[in-house]
């Protein structure tokens, strides 16, 4: 992810316009005008980053922080991609009585999942079964605890759970240690939203009068077990990265080593997992590419309309004599998350942090260093701030956008609606998580 060192002062607020104006729509145009959203965002997405660009190509004369930028998001979009195709191409048919204790027990086994094949891969593979099994009685909460679940807070154990902990892995932090220092946090996650959930589903009253366990076989069935091959190779391309390994191909960029390799490796499994993917698995799952590119077009307009945002951010975070608190980085890194995407709102806010100790968020010895400290405290703020208000709105994790556009083609409206309300329960979450972390430095 962008880490904005190339310009040594501020750019003009007014950069920021485009940037709030695509985040505006984004959140009003489902609802208030939504035939002229659904038919013009992507010209919309596409305009205004393409307009920012420009203007830093043309008028700014930063080249080099534009294609960085526009090479982040090619890794962003070729991984969600590949494990999009690839979880698509699986068809799992899930049939329980929709009931609380089954939905719970669900969310907990994907949010653990999630920590092994990704918050993407896990929310296409697991989306359809659930709405399945909820199938007389779904309803918006439904899609939007799914999210907050496995789409998001379910991901924290693993770098390969979260894009966020995935970007601190290969800056240096080790692999395990987000389980490590972690878990309490998502234990705590894990009860108290299923316990938000419980209370959800006790109002739903659709089935009360109605006697539907003879509608159930109790049974799972998988179509496309071959794309369990792929998915594993997909996931395994992500440790592919020249910063990392010696020898890897890259493209070097302010010292930086861009990869394209793994990118290419990617899009090819892909490629190849969609060609040889099981017909009936694909029309069982109405496999259709619009949930995936409405995620590329719109995060195409996020990634280069937020470049001055971040740029104004972490300028706003130099400037300070000292330290910021863990709560300050906490709460700044989630509610940026929450209208950024939430792996490069983590990276700056990593340099931002580190920089307020003297280290820097490019050398891997000053990452170590970092973490063996007592300051470590802040990696932790900044990973759960990060990976937690991911949740909060669609755009502050990919597969918030592909979970929603699915739900919506299978007929459930108003989610946008619900996340008000179930948002209130989640902060609730993010209080109690406050009160684990450090103290008051």
């Amino acid at each position: 992810m962008v880490v904005l060192s190339a310009m040594t002062g501020a750019p003009a607020a007014w950069l920021v316009f485009p940037f709030v104006l695509l985040l505006l729509l984004i959140a009003i145009g489902p609802l208030f005008f939504a035939h002229f959203w659904h038919k013009y965002y992507k010209l919309i997405a596409v305009v205004l980053g393409a307009g920012v660009a420009t203007y830093y190509l043309t008028q700014l004369h930063q080249p080099i922080l534009v294609a960085e930028t526009f090479a982040e998001y090619a890794s962003f979009i070729s991984l969600l991609l590949a494990l999009y195709i690839a979880a698509g191409g699986i068809y799992v048919f899930a049939d329980f009585e929709s009931k609380a204790s089954v939905n719970i027990a669900f969310f907990i086994i994907g949010a653990v999942l999630t920590n092994v094949i990704g918050t993407t891969g896990a929310s296409i593979l697991l989306i359809r079964p659930f709405m399945r099994i909820n199938r007389y009685r779904l309803k918006p909460y439904h899609i939007v605890f799914f999210i907050f679940f496995i789409s998001n807070l379910g991901g924290l154990l693993t770098p390969i759970g979260d894009p966020p902990l995935f970007m601190g892995f290969l800056k240096g932090v080790p692999f395990f240690w987000t389980t490590q220092h972690l878990i309490l946090p998502w234990i705590i996650a894990m009860l108290v939203l299923s316990i938000l959930f419980y209370f959800f589903e006790k109002r739903n009253t659709a089935l009360d009068d109605v006697d539907v366990s003879a509608h159930y076989t109790n049974k799972i069935i998988v179509q496309g077990k071959q794309n369990f091959i792929w998915l594993a190779l997909i996931i395994l391309t992500v440790f592919i990265d020249p910063n990392v390994i010696d020898g890897i191909p890259f493209i070097e960029m302010h010292g930086k080593k861009v990869s394209f390799i793994r990118e290419l490796l990617q899009l090819t499994i892909a490629l190849i997992a969609y060609k040889s993917a099981n017909k009936k698995a694909l029309e069982s799952n109405n496999f259709n590419f619009e949930p995936i590119l409405e995620v590329a077009f719109l995060f195409f307009g996020i990634f280069m309309c937020m470049i001055p945002a971040l740029q104004l951010l972490e300028h706003a975070g130099s400037s300070n004599t000292s330290p910021l608190s863990t709560h300050v980085i906490y709460w700044g890194t989630g509610l940026f998350s929450s209208v950024l995407d939430n792996a490069p709102t983590y990276v700056n806010f990593l340099a931002l942090t580190l920089s307020m100790f003297g280290l820097s968020v490019g050398n891997i010895n000053d990452i170590h260093t970092f973490i063996a400290s007592e300051n470590a405290i802040y990696l932790e703020a900044i990973s759960v701030g990060a990976v937690f208000f991911g949740a909060m709105t669609y755009i502050g994790n990919g597969p918030n956008f592909m979970v929603k556009a699915i739900a919506e083609n299978e007929g459930v409206k108003k989610i946008y609606h619900t996340y008000s309300i179930a948002g209130f329960g989640f902060n609730l979450v993010c209080i109690l998580l406050v009160k684990c972390m450090a103290h008051e430095r």
